[in-house]
């Protein structure tokens, strides 16, 4: 069975993906910080045949980093690295006069910084898989001036170009960035909690990605075309 590894994955947009892969057959790695929700995860999904392993921890953490890697490795390679962990950077979001540097520096730690070193320590895993691929999940604040989102933008602007970077440098393997558009998330709700406006379920954005993974296209960033459903919108090469 292939091997998928995804961080954030005890909530929102990470578990929606950790499910529809355990359905489809995969084996399973998984991280987030919170260890009862991530147990409580594993165990969901292992009844659907996968093998699954929560590894609860902090990405920042280069030790945390190798042990998810290292338990990849136990259930026999890596095949798909899925980097969601997300930090905003200031909770809710303000404006960039306000912005605490620190909270960039977490936001940059976090979404950007910890994505390459997750990617560095699995680059072996990932370059002896029959179809190695990275995906790092973008935002549409990485590429758009909204106001109060430029901590956060900036630090998946950064996200976005390590990826086209590696996709260049590794050509052997995939390397997507996915922006899924706008969800019913925590990480949102956090980030601006008076807005109450309804937004799709993560689930909604689970079949761009699959998509991706069945039909395999160009390294690059990819878009969720919203009401066009799961077809893809490509900036790849």
């Amino acid at each position: 069975m292939p091997v998928a590894l995804i961080t954030g994955a005890s909530k929102g947009l990470g578990r929606a993906l950790a499910a529809a892969l355990a359905q489809q057959g995969w084996d399973l790695v998984l991280d987030a910080r919170t260890t009862a929700a991530l147990e409580e995860t594993a165990k969901e999904l292992a009844g659907f045949g996968a093998r699954v392993v929560a590894v609860p921890g902090d990405v920042t953490d280069a030790g945390h980093r190798a042990e998810l890697v290292a338990a990849a490795g136990e259930l026999g390679g890596l095949d798909l690295l899925l980097s969601n962990a997300s930090a905003l950077g200031a909770e809710p979001l303000v404006r960039l006069d306000a912005l605490p540097l620190d909270g960039l520096r977490q936001a940059l730690e976090t979404n950007a910084v910890a994505a390459l070193g997750l990617v560095q320590e699995a680059l072996p895993l990932l370059r002896a898989a029959a179809a190695g691929t990275v995906v790092v999940v973008s935002s549409d604040a990485a590429a758009e001036p909204y106001e109060s989102w430029g901590g956060y933008g900036a630090s998946k602007a950064a996200l976005d170009q390590l990826a086209a970077v590696l996709g260049v440098e590794e050509p052997g393997l995939r390397v997507w960035a996915v922006d899924p558009g706008d969800m019913q998330t925590g990480l949102y709700a956090a980030a601006v909690p008076e807005d109450d406006a309804p937004r799709p379920l993560p689930e909604s954005a689970v079949p761009v990605f699959l998509r991706l993974l069945e039909h395999r296209p160009p390294s690059g960033r990819y878009t969720a075309p919203g009401s066009a459903g799961p077809e893809l919108h490509g900036e790849g090469a």
